[in-house]
């Protein structure tokens, strides 16, 4: 399951090509992907009424069979049975080679064909790629028509088919004819060609329940996916030789890279003077000490900054590329065991951590939504229990939730994940005049949340947690924080312990350092759709590498503006399920929101729909920042943080005044910047100390 996700993730990242869209003579900031890789949605009336036909279908008739199959076949097996399936198709890849007049690609297919015929027992195992390097690469008739000049027409949403093009029907159609259990008539084959499609459908489950719960409008999503894969696949940005050459560049590209020497993502703005005294006065959002853009590091050359800043943790052998880039090696967290199964996630046996983990849901506010929350108890339900505040936007599935939730678990924890207040589910239970983005007011609502659901559990179980500790990371760990204050205060929910990771110091500064970010294109405007797929295919052979267990860690294959493309479209895409639910949009309405949601940044977002909330509070850049909390942090200890010297969200004067309130119950790490760290033994060691039930010290 984890891997399939991942895999939507990051095709989804890649999809931001940052080229400016016109409608109706109206620039927008960000662009509509799907336009720049399908044209326009002439029937998207029709196609969304399709799409949720085809959903529907899907979950109450094809999704109940795949789980009858994968509970009779292992993982393992499904596996080998689709590489028998990909070996069959062979006289489509041949054709579509020939017709491509990709003479070369035609003799590889063909030795690889009777290589894993015969070598690898009918197709069930891969020998021309893993002894002879003869790597696959998956040609159909679509890419043959392309190749012919033949326009791919509009974009259809076809009954079972799904995502494709006028174009795309053809060539499914031709692909029909090359294979060969198509026209082969016996009983036999009929059976085998079911247990294809059977097969097939049963792969693709993971991701589809991933689109259906992760995003707001799940249609947009998947004509997203299918537009960049299509343009991948007809541009042969996903042949190995093509990469290879990329990686070459990249090499040379970063041959004489100096980590961090100076990071142009924040903007040059002003400081107040009062900054630096104890009493820090923000009056108007702006941030920088006189004309000089702050770095955003407290890392120079691998030699800490002139400041006072000592790192408690090294870590050793990271080989830091660029802030954005390392952040990036976020989506290397795992712990041991946490997805591993023999069966497919859907099987009724799959008893691997991530499955076993309950989804449950509360009543926050009458007649919306309820919220959910995910939780998996200890056998002595009272144990202590863990609640994690996931990052900005992330739901109760989020990867990084559920490792975190396996890390406490092994602890001897209960575990609760909640939603983050910026995450569009949480907001459809919220009441109607919630808009999330002041801590002090989400805290409310994820405070709320958070007693209901411990409620809720001691309720069901019939036990009374022995203790409770929260651990949030990104927004979340600002979160956390101010839930701490709120707990010194009135001991709503009696947590003992608070954990942050890498919490945005000024939230106002590391939003507007987002919205920066994704200003890349115009620093590199030329041939950015191109660019923009090329990263989508690097990304999925970095996974196929991992999944090969040949990917190394000490260099992520991407340069920094690649990674600015990346991370801010994942930032991007989360504002956009948000102001898609703000606005009441449904599923099946066709809407120009996206003319609106395209047009918006995150400070675009705080002006309109925090107006009212800045209007009554000239400080609002103040009560967005951990120094309108910054009593509590010098004197209370029921807290720590971790944050590292080189988090592209923050700088270094920032760091300065936190480890000034916080002392030493802050870590400071030197590498790894925004949650890059999180997968690296030095993290997790201390972590586990701190948490360990055994201790006898409390924070």
């Amino acid at each position: 399951m984890k891997k399939i996700i991942f895999k939507t993730i990051v095709v989804l990242f890649c999809l931001n090509s940052f080229l400016i869209h016109t409608y109706a003579n109206e620039s927008v900031k960000y662009p509509d992907y799907a336009y720049y890789y399908l044209g326009e949605d002439k029937f998207e009336n029709f196609n969304r009424k399709m799409f949720l036909f085809n959903g529907a279908l899907n979950k109450y008739a094809i999704r109940p069979v795949t789980v009858i199959w994968t509970s009779i076949v292992p993982k393992y097996g499904i596996q080998r049975i689709k590489s028998v399936y990909d070996n069959v198709l062979y006289p489509r890849r041949l054709v579509s080679n020939l017709i491509q007049r990709d003479f070369r690609e035609a003799g590889i297919e063909t030795a690889r064909f009777l290589t894993n015929s015969t070598i690898g027992l009918g197709g069930m195992f891969d020998p021309a790629k893993r002894f002879f390097k003869l790597y696959p690469n998956n040609e159909d008739m679509e890419q043959a028509l392309s190749s012919l000049k033949i326009k791919k027409g509009p974009y259809i949403v076809a009954p079972v088919l799904s995502s494709t093009t006028v174009r795309g029907l053809f060539g499914k159609a031709l692909d029909a004819g090359l294979d060969p259990s198509s026209y082969m008539g016996s009983l036999i084959i009929a059976a085998v060609k079911a247990g294809f499609t059977v097969n097939n459908a049963a792969l693709i489950q993971p991701l589809s329940k991933t689109v259906e719960t992760t995003y707001a409008d799940p249609y947009d999503i998947a004509k997203k996916m299918y537009g960049v894969q299509c343009y991948i696949n007809e541009n042969n940005l996903n042949k190995k030789e093509i990469l290879e050459k990329q990686d070459i560049k990249f090499k040379n590209y970063n041959k004489n890279l100096i980590y961090a020497q100076k990071f142009d993502g924040i903007l040059p703005v002003k400081y107040d003077k009062s900054l630096i005294d104890d009493e820090i006065k923000i009056t108007d959002g702006n941030f920088v000490l006189e004309d000089e853009t702050i770095k955003g590091s407290a890392v120079k050359d691998n030699v800490l900054y002139d400041g006072g800043l000592i790192p408690d943790i090294i870590l050793k052998d990271f080989n830091p590329q660029h802030p954005v880039i390392d952040a990036m090696r976020t989506v290397l967290f795992e712990i041991e065991d946490a997805t591993k199964s023999i069966w497919m996630e859907t099987s009724i046996w799959n008893r691997s951590f991530q499955n076993r983990i309950k989804t449950s849901s509360i009543e926050i506010t009458k007649d919306k939504d309820k919220c959910k929350f995910r939780y998996i108890m200890q056998k002595d339900k009272n144990s202590p229990v863990a609640i994690i505040f996931p990052s900005i936007g992330e739901g109760v599935y989020s990867h990084h939730s559920v490792m975190f939730a396996k890390l406490f678990y092994d602890e001897g924890y209960s575990v609760i994940i909640q939603p983050s207040a910026f995450n569009f589910s949480f907001v459809k239970s919220m009441p109607e005049d919630f808009y999330p983005g002041i801590p002090e007011k989400d805290i409310v609502y994820l405070k709320q949340t958070t007693k209901k659901a411990v409620d809720f559990l001691q309720e069901k179980y019939k036990c009374k947690f022995k203790d409770k500790i929260v651990i949030g990371t990104s927004y979340g760990a600002m979160s956390t924080l101010f839930l701490a204050k709120e707990e010194e205060e009135d001991n709503f929910i009696n947590i003992s312990k608070f954990i942050s990771v890498n919490p945005p110091i000024e939230l106002t500064f590391a939003l507007r350092v987002v919205d920066e970010n994704a200003n890349t294109w115009e620093r590199n405007p030329d041939n950015l759709k191109e660019k923009t797929a090329l990263a989508a295919a690097k990304i999925l052979s970095t996974l196929e590498a991992k999944e090969d267990n040949d990917l190394q860690i000490e260099q992520l294959p991407f340069n920094e503006n690649e990674a600015k493309i990346i991370t801010s479209f994942v930032m991007h895409q989360k504002l956009s399920d948000l102001i898609y639910t703000l606005e009441g949009c449904s599923n099946s309405k066709k809407s120009d929101i996206y003319k609106k949601i395209n047009s918006m940044n995150y400070d675009d977002y705080t002006k309109k729909y925090l107006a009212r909330y800045m209007d009554m509070n000239k400080n609002f850049s103040f009560d967005t920042s951990l120094y309108k909390i910054a009593d509590f942090l010098k004197k209370s200890n029921k807290y720590k943080i971790y944050h590292s010297m080189d988090d592209y969200l923050v700088n270094l004067e920032q760091l300065k005044k936190l480890k000034s309130y916080a002392g030493n119950k802050m870590v400071l790490i030197d590498k790894g910047s925004h949650l890059g760290f999180l997968y690296r033994k030095e993290f997790i060691e201390d972590l586990k100390k701190e948490i360990a039930l055994n201790k006898k010290t409390s924070l």
